[in-house]
């Protein structure tokens, strides 16, 4: 079966205000962002795309815009089931003050049980993303044989619930993973097994370094806004 290249959005401007944009509209890339989506097409160059499936969500879009600018045959499919998670009342409101919510230990500790209100829970975010894979690895593996490699421009919540499903994991598991704006995460499914071959590669390290501002453990709802 086919290689999934997962890409997170870049850097977006709810990222850097600490907003957890959900599906509030007209949320873009920032600056660092657009940069990021730039350097996107030379990071992917010795891969054989065969399709590209994105998030119907601006940043995401706005993400793709230079590789499919760099590689004019490629055109890109839009999948609502790869969107961000529906936050409900939590969209367009800060992080910090999100902090204090009882459902936020929720979030943090038992995630499969943990529904937005007047949203979704995460365990049917996970449910739709991982239908989305599943059908689009039947239609590339159909239209470009076992071999092909695929790339889907997403969130960061969907992309590790993605990388739980993976691996077997429960989602109860998921905040223990990060992945970065513009990092890509590859999945290689095969008829037994998926492998995780890459995951959440930025090519850079500077998020490794400590910070002054870093939290208590906590998994930042939304992905995160990555290295400063």
């Amino acid at each position: 079966m086919p290689t999934l290249i997962l890409v997170r959005h870049g850097r977006s401007t709810a990222n850097t205000s600490g907003v957890l944009a959900g599906w509030t509209p007209g949320v873009a890339l920032d600056e660092r962002g657009a940069a990021q989506a730039a350097a996107l097409p030379a990071r992917l160059a010795g891969l054989p795309i065969s399709e590209v499936v994105t998030s119907p969500l601006q940043r995401c879009q706005e993400t793709l815009r230079p590789l499919l600018e760099a590689r004019p045959e490629l055109r890109a499919h839009t999948d609502e089931r790869i969107g961000e998670c529906h936050y409900g009342d939590w969209s367009g409101r800060k992080l910090a003050e999100l902090m204090d919510e009882p459902l936020m230990e929720i979030v943090q500790a038992h995630p499969s049980a943990a529904a937005f209100p007047g949203g979704e829970s995460l365990r049917a975010m996970q449910t739709r993303a991982a239908e989305a894979v599943r059908e689009w690895n039947a239609r590339v593996e159909r239209d470009h044989g076992t071999d092909a490699v695929y790339l889907m421009c997403s969130h960061g919540d969907i992309i590790k619930s993605l990388v739980a499903d993976a691996l077997g994991l429960h989602l109860d598991l998921f905040q223990r993973i990060s992945v970065e704006p513009c990092s890509v995460t590859a999945i290689r499914y095969t008829r037994l097994r998926p492998f995780l071959v890459r995951l959440g590669d930025t090519g850079d390290f500077a998020s490794l370094a400590p910070r002054e501002e870093a939290g208590e453990g906590d998994a930042p709802v939304g992905g995160g806004a990555g290295a400063p």
